[in-house]
């Protein structure tokens, strides 16, 4: 944890880094989540928050949806601009019926947590604190990003009961993603 306090100035036992945003701010950030379409327009927003609240900025990262044991969210691989996601989940949250800001928050989430990792921020613990900070200070207290950062089961409990314990051999590489730090024509 000293790395990280010293290396971008948050202390999360002080929480010192806390940004006053707007309840108007607030609004306009939720209403961006709504509209995102897709895992670029969702990793754009995760990238602007997150340099918004902590000043922190990184590019060039990969997607690659996979499927693996239902515990696990998502991974990044440590030294690499890779992100995993795991696609059984987001196949199990989008085939709920659940409102298109459950899903968008949810992926907002694991995004932002994993994007966090990508700093070489390995505590876990730190790393969750500093979601929590940041869907707070981004959306308001009362937003569902909130409850996800505290506990992801806790909006969708049905991922207790869809159990996969293995990873799947098979990937899938997000080929529109980060676009906006792609400066060349592919």
């Amino acid at each position: 944890m000293k790395f990280y306090t010293v290396k971008f100035g948050y202390d999360i036992s002080r929480n010192s880094n806390k940004v006053a945003i707007s309840s108007r701010e607030h609004i306009i950030n939720r209403d961006r989540l709504l509209e995102v379409e897709n895992y670029d327009q969702t990793f754009e927003l995760v990238k602007y928050a997150v340099s918004a609240v902590f000043d922190m900025r990184r590019a060039g990262l990969s997607l690659i949806l996979q499927g693996m044991p239902s515990g696990l969210g998502a991974y990044h691989i440590l030294g690499s601009n890779v992100i995993v996601l795991n696609r059984f989940v987001l196949e199990i949250i989008k085939n709920t019926g659940r409102s298109i800001e459950e899903y968008n928050s949810y992926l907002f989430t694991v995004l932002a947590h994993e994007y966090l990792h990508s700093f070489g921020i390995l505590e876990e613990y730190t790393v969750r604190k500093m979601i929590l900070d940041l869907c707070k200070n981004f959306f308001g207290e009362d937003h569902p990003t909130n409850l996800l950062a505290k506990d992801p089961v806790s909006l969708f409990p049905q991922l207790r009961h869809k159990f996969s314990d293995k990873f799947e051999n098979r990937f899938e590489i997000v080929k529109e993603f980060d676009k906006s730090n792609q400066y060349y024509i592919q």
